[in-house]
């Protein structure tokens, strides 16, 4: 939905960015004559069939048959409402998003005091931090300095019921913005208080590096009051309450499609290779200071598909790393199954298991970055953990153990998108067990998709694309629009695409479509779009012009059988007929040559 957001707005900021930098930023492009092409983004293939044009700054898969401009494709690959992608964008080139009265009956909720009032909550706990000894002795045996604390924004959450309510709800709206937060929550009787109380805060960004959340860490004490480093310390004192406590869901947040650091990720890395995925938030903070800004962590729950799908858009390789225990082992393989959907061609995942009684933490302090780095780089390949716990309670020298094998693999093995990796995995189950993989590729991954050399249409549709393919052609369109006469679905709509088009010199297609975002010619604005070839620009001003000129002819036509008709069921007027003569002679005239 547009929302506030001015049209005009809208056109400067598709005519300032590149969708090519835009969508090669997230997806691999290859140049292709005047077009650049991948394997979709948005569905399973070995075949590419994206294609990416700059004339038309547009983008158009003719396999699955998304389309559309830079906007759109930050909408559908960033899974963001129109409003964010344009701001995302906007972000890019340096511009500023305005707003302005909208055109919809209810505009879409602003949601930036929520997001103000959050910066507000990290910025008062950050002030906190300093004050709070024990908070101060807990991150110095940590080893927490002063550039890692200001990275991540941490705080502290003093004692007390109301500390965030006095400081952040000094209104009526407020506290209601609190309460849409999760910041404060609400006992039996009604009353309000703090969510969070002595803990250590970690700010939770979102991919804009904006606070949607929070998640507090309880400090363990000893007996004598002092924190402890090492929570399993056997005098050590249980706080009240559990050990992290998350922000509960949100408007702005959805656990299972965040990763806590993942905006720290991508200020530290230009260009990232592999990312890796640990438990805890201060492991991940451990391994940044160390000097591996590359790991993020899951909000308290297990490896969902939104999150593989997320990592693998940051970076090709994805490491997840846990403990060895039991526990540590079934998240791992909740993590396998979400990621075999993911793993298209050029995409791999790595498991790191670590020693009984060690977390990310504790081992880069006793190895140093080479150390974990070094591990990182011995990770056991997907390929190897999957047989690997298929395998480790069957016995393969028997025919029963190796059909076991084959039956537990191939369902999970046909979750794999169509390509390379999944014909080597059929193929090594088939090595491991004997047994034939039998994997059915997804009708839709198997058709070979082939790009149309040509769509048959109506003149009035081909006057549409050629000119959605080239709107500065309007400009050589002289009004009144004679077609106007013709009675043919589409030529109201071709008339304001060439107003549209007269009304904003230098509009380049994307930003044409773009107009009619909320309306019903939407979707088929973008068929037309995708369905014309590149072409030479004279050849289609040429059969633009060609096009309207037979809509003329035809619209004469229609207007001479008409009369004619009518002047057999009854007389004409003088004016009638006047036209009708001059239609006739119109018609015996021969054609004149065109200059």
């Amino acid at each position: 939905m547009r929302g506030l957001i001015p049209d005009s707005f809208i056109d400067e900021l598709l005519a300032r960015v590149d969708i090519v930098d835009v969508i090669e930023r997230r997806v691999p492009l290859k140049k292709a004559g005047r077009e650049w092409t991948a394997c979709c983004p948005f569905h399973n293939e070995r075949t590419p069939s994206f294609y990416v044009s700059p004339a038309k700054q547009f983008f158009h898969c003719f396999g699955c048959g998304v389309s559309g401009s830079a906007i759109k494709f930050l909408m559908d690959f960033d899974r963001l409402e129109f409003p964010d992608a344009v701001e995302e964008l906007a972000q890019t080139v340096g511009l500023k998003v305005p707003r302005e009265g909208g055109r919809e009956a209810a505009p879409r909720e602003d949601r930036t005091d929520l997001y103000t009032l959050l910066d507000d909550a990290a910025r008062w706990y950050g002030d906190e931090l300093p004050r709070s000894m024990e908070a101060q002795a807990y991150c110095r045996q940590r080893g927490l300095d002063a550039e890692t604390i200001k990275r991540f924004r941490l705080g502290w959450a003093p004692a007390g019921y109301d500390g965030v309510i006095k400081s952040l709800g000094n209104s009526p709206r407020r506290m209601e913005l609190l309460t849409e937060a999760g910041m404060v929550a609400s006992s039996e009787q009604g009353r309000k208080y703090d969510r969070f109380r002595e803990r250590l805060m970690f700010p939770i960004l979102d991919r804009r590096g904006r606070v949607i959340a929070f998640g507090g860490r309880i400090i363990e004490r000893s007996g004598d009051g002092s924190p402890v480093l090492d929570p399993g310390a056997q005098d050590a004192r249980k706080s009240d309450g559990p050990k992290y406590l998350n922000s509960p869901e949100t408007a702005l947040f959805h656990k299972g499609r965040e990763l806590f650091a993942l905006w720290q990720v991508k200020q530290a890395n230009q260009n990232l290779a592999r990312i890796v995925v640990v438990e805890g938030y201060m492991d991940v903070i451990a391994l940044h200071q160390a000097g591996l800004p590359i790991a993020v962590a899951t909000l308290g729950t297990a490896t969902t598909p939104e999150h593989t799908e997320i990592l693998f858009r940051a970076a090709p390789d994805v490491v997840f790393c846990f403990d060895g225990d039991r526990a540590g082992r079934a998240a791992a393989w909740k993590a396998l199954e979400s990621t075999l959907p993911r793993l298209r061609d050029g995409r791999q995942a790595y498991f790191l298991f670590l020693p009984d009684g060690e977390d990310p933490d504790s081992l880069v302090r006793k190895e140093g970055k080479p150390g974990f780095e070094q591990r990182i780089k011995d990770a056991m390949p997907l390929s190897d953990y999957f047989f690997g716990e298929l395998s480790h309670d069957v016995d393969m020298g028997s025919l029963d153990g190796r059909a076991r094998l084959a039956e537990r693999a191939r369902p999970l093995l046909a979750k794999l998108p169509d390509g390379a990796f999944r014909d080597l995995m059929a193929q090594e189950l088939e090595k491991r067990s004997g047994a034939r993989a039998m994997l059915q590729a997804e009708p839709a991954a198997r058709r070979a998709v082939q790009r149309p050399v040509a769509v048959q249409r109506s003149l009035v549709r081909s006057a549409i694309a050629l000119l959605l393919a080239q709107p500065g052609l309007a400009d050589q369109v002289e009004k009144p629009y004679r077609f106007l006469r013709l009675d043919k679905p589409g030529v109201a709509l071709l008339a304001e695409l060439l107003d549209i088009s007269r009304a904003r010199p230098g509009i380049n297609p994307a930003m044409l479509i773009e107009h009619f975002a909320e309306r019903p010619e939407y979707p088929s604005l973008h068929k037309l779009m995708a369905a014309t070839a590149v072409g030479e620009p004279e050849n289609q001003r040429t059969e633009f012009f060609d096009a309207l000129a037979r809509m003329d002819d035809q619209a004469t036509s229609q207007r001479r059988d008409v009369l004619t008709a009518k002047s057999r069921a009854g007389p004409l007027d003088d004016a009638e007929k006047a036209e009708l003569r001059e239609l006739l002679a119109a018609r015996a005239r021969p054609p004149v040559a065109s200059a």
